[in-house]
């Protein structure tokens, strides 16, 4: 089975027939996308802020860091099933879509940022306390804060070509 084989079987699947052509079904699971990134963003903001001292200078990072990890893996974890619901409705025309594309490279660039800043600041994160952030730390919440911006305006974009 070809790749553009598995996608049109994966968009003609009784499921995906059956939430594409639901007048309130594909809107419900969109608006929980909606929602579980918002609460994903909205997480990582508060810590990327937090690492560009631009907000709660006064909270030590590591236990920001710590109270929010939780809600952001949850939304996250929404925000990916319900989008692979949505996927699955068109995926030929999602992967023809140029916006979605360049969402979905975002996404991995924030993952690999996330993962070298956890790699670089590793235990030393929980000894930050308040005020500035080392400098590397700094540059992973500023590319984090472009990435994040730049997922939600490609999502809001997909709609529109």
């Amino acid at each position: 089975m070809t790749t553009s084989t598995f996608f049109e079987w994966l968009e003609s699947t009784p499921v995906s027939v059956a939430i594409a052509q639901s007048s309130w079904l594909f809107p419900a699971i969109e608006a929980v996308h909606v929602l579980a990134l918002t609460a994903v963003v909205g997480s990582i903001a508060m810590v990327d802020l937090r690492l560009l001292s631009l907000w709660s200078s006064g909270v030590p990072a590591g236990r920001l860091v710590r109270s929010l990890l939780p809600v952001t893996w949850v939304a996250f974890a929404v925000a990916v099933v319900s989008g692979l619901v949505l996927f699955a409705t068109g995926a030929t025309v999602y992967l023809a879509n140029e916006p979605f594309r360049y969402k979905l490279l975002l996404i991995l660039l924030a993952g690999v940022n996330m993962l070298v800043f956890h790699a670089l600041a590793g235990q030393r994160l929980n000894s930050w306390q308040a005020g500035a952030t080392p400098l590397f730390a700094r540059f992973a919440g500023g590319l984090s804060l472009l990435f994040w911006t730049g997922v939600v305006f490609l999502g809001r974009w997909i709609a529109f070509v």
